[in-house]
């Protein structure tokens, strides 16, 4: 007993301090290996998660068959070679390919998002009132009512006409 204190508050206080010391020379010993790193941008969250996802359906894999079992392997490379490519991300000390590289991801994630195929296909999928249709002469999309039967389609962009069931 020190000064009135019991001993084990005294042992615990001193812990804490010195476990606060380590933890704060870690963190400067981190902030001085990541100066001039990239670090994280958009791009290395989604090949984490891809990461992650893919060795989870590997793990699922092993469980089966001994085809599934090379498929896992396959997968688990794949998982691997995303993650190096990562942390190769992550450490770069080139932060203006980095970025331009993630610029690049942005603006095809935004192209596919935003008023591009995967919206279209998505609104095709999920619209019960119509039919889409090409046009044969200019492969233009056309929509029409569904359950209509054996209609004559006349394409907006070319004039073509041609008969479809809707």
């Amino acid at each position: 007993m020190i000064a009135g204190k019991p001993a084990d508050l005294v042992s615990r206080k001193v812990v804490e301090a010195v476990f606060r010391g380590m933890l704060q020379r870690f963190s400067a010993s981190m902030r001085r290996f990541m100066t001039g790193r990239y670090g994280v941008d958009q791009l290395n969250i989604f090949l984490l998660v891809t990461a992650v996802i893919l060795s989870v359906v590997s793990m699922l894999l092993s469980r089966f068959g001994a085809v599934c079992r090379i498929i896992s392997l396959v997968v688990n490379l794949i998982s691997y070679g995303i993650l190096g490519w990562y942390l190769f991300r992550f450490l770069s000390r080139n932060p203006d390919k980095r970025f331009l590289e993630n610029r690049r991801y942005l603006e095809l994630k935004a192209r596919l998002l935003r008023g591009g195929k995967l919206r279209a296909w998505m609104t095709r999928l999920t619209d019960r009132q119509h039919r889409y249709f090409r046009c044969p002469s200019c492969r233009q999309t056309v929509r029409v009512p569904r359950g209509r039967g054996k209609i004559s389609i006349r394409c907006p962009r070319c004039s073509e006409k041609f008969i479809r069931k809707s």
